[in-house]
């Protein structure tokens, strides 16, 4: 059992990586003179780049990748663990990885994350993504073991899969990620419950640290940074679309307690779906 500060940055990533690694930088180290020990950024903290030409143009391998080099200094730096909610990375296939990075104390890389389920989906008033267009998923789910809590990866989308945070949890997560760049449209309608759900269903902590407002390439995103508790609480927010730092101290104590309580991890069962088919259908079928 530990306890720890994190730090939830909320940006508004522009086109421009370079001056997104700026103020990502200057996030850092006021999360980190605030008492932050861990501290995570939202998705695509590199850039928000609609355009696939021009993100592809500006793409670069980890080692060459402007907020990874970053985030390994500013962690060793500081002596903090840094997580990179997640980035856009050139692959060595020559494919494109929508990546999460989580850099140690010592500036030393300990795990990454590829983002596993894609954002091809078509909402109200023609919003549409297909980020299958340009990423390939990825295909592992990720658990950090580090000396404060067990760490469980997620990116944006993920969210609306219980299936990978269930698998965290039962391989041990105490603290479930959310890193996003949630849609004003679909944030509205259910950034809150699913967080919420997600920690319930598993007696977790949930961190989730989101982009917002209007961006560069045209975008809206919901903002409303999280974190809640294993119990489904919300215990802080950043309530607007506004850049900001949030904070948290995070007790794993309340992850025991929470799943003693209601033990649904070690209770589930495996079950077969049956099918059935009234007979007056049957027969109608079989006519």
């Amino acid at each position: 059992m530990a306890t720890f500060i994190a730090a939830a940055i909320q940006m508004r990533s522009s086109t421009d990586v370079l001056r997104n690694a700026a103020l990502f930088e200057n996030a850092v180290r006021d999360a980190v003179a605030n008492g932050a020990t861990y501290v995570q950024t939202p998705e695509m903290t590199g850039a928000l780049v609609r355009d696939k030409a021009a993100l592809r143009a500006s793409l670069l391998p980890e080692e060459s990748d402007a907020i990874a080099l970053a985030a390994a200094r500013l962690a060793g730096e500081l002596g903090i663990h840094l997580h990179v909610g997640s980035t856009a990375i050139a692959r060595t296939d020559g494919k494109v990885a929508n990546r999460a990075f989580l850099f140690g104390p010592d500036g030393g890389r300990i795990a990454t994350y590829d983002k596993i389920h894609m954002f091809d989906v078509d909402l109200d008033r023609g919003e549409s993504w297909r980020e299958s267009a340009t990423y390939e998923p990825g295909t592992e789910a990720v658990v950090a073991d580090l000396p404060f809590a067990k760490l469980g990866f997620a990116v944006c989308y993920d969210l609306r899969f219980p299936q990978l945070f269930r698998a965290e949890a039962m391989a041990g997560a105490e603290v479930l990620t959310v890193p996003a760049a949630f849609t004003r449209q679909t944030g509205e309608a259910h950034w809150h419950a699913l967080l919420r759900a997600r920690a319930i269903e598993n007696g977790a902590w949930v961190i989730a640290a989101a982009q917002g407002g209007l961006h560069e390439d045209g975008r809206e995103t919901f903002g409303h940074s999280l974190v809640v508790d294993p119990w489904g609480r919300i215990i802080a927010e950043l309530n607007s679309d506004e850049p900001g730092i949030l904070y948290a101290e995070i007790d794993t104590a309340a992850v025991a307690e929470a799943r003693k309580k209601i033990p649904n991890l070690k209770n589930a069962r495996d079950f077969k779906v049956a099918t059935v088919t009234p007979v007056a259908e049957r027969l109608r079928a079989a006519s």
